[in-house]
């Protein structure tokens, strides 16, 4: 079995050509010129933002010291006394949200 890609493609005239495109959507804007067969990509501003936010997550520290002290000394001292039930809820709650690999 024999398959011709070319089967079925017309040519078009000379005067339907145009080196310009107009995209579906509208955009009148200028498309940029590229060679047939060549790879674009457009990228958008949201890179830069990430950035921003990661590096604004990357200050902020990574425990609360002043609650870790806190509960440390109430455990010391022998006053801690957990919820079983707000303890089994909170167990419950982490598994759904993240389960076991």
């Amino acid at each position: 079995m024999r398959i011709d890609g070319n089967a079925g493609a017309q040519a078009l005239p000379e005067g339907s050509r145009s080196n310009s495109a107009v995209p579906a959507s509208g955009d009148t804007r200028p498309a940029a010129t590229s060679t047939p067969g060549e790879d674009q990509a457009q990228l958008s501003g949201a890179h830069g933002q990430v950035q921003a936010l990661t590096a604004q997550a990357l200050q902020l520290p990574e425990v609360r010291q002043e609650k870790v002290n806190a509960l440390r000394q109430v455990v010391q001292s022998g006053n801690y006394q957990p919820d079983a039930g707000q303890t089994a809820d909170a167990l419950f709650m982490h598994l759904l949200v993240e389960p076991a690999a």
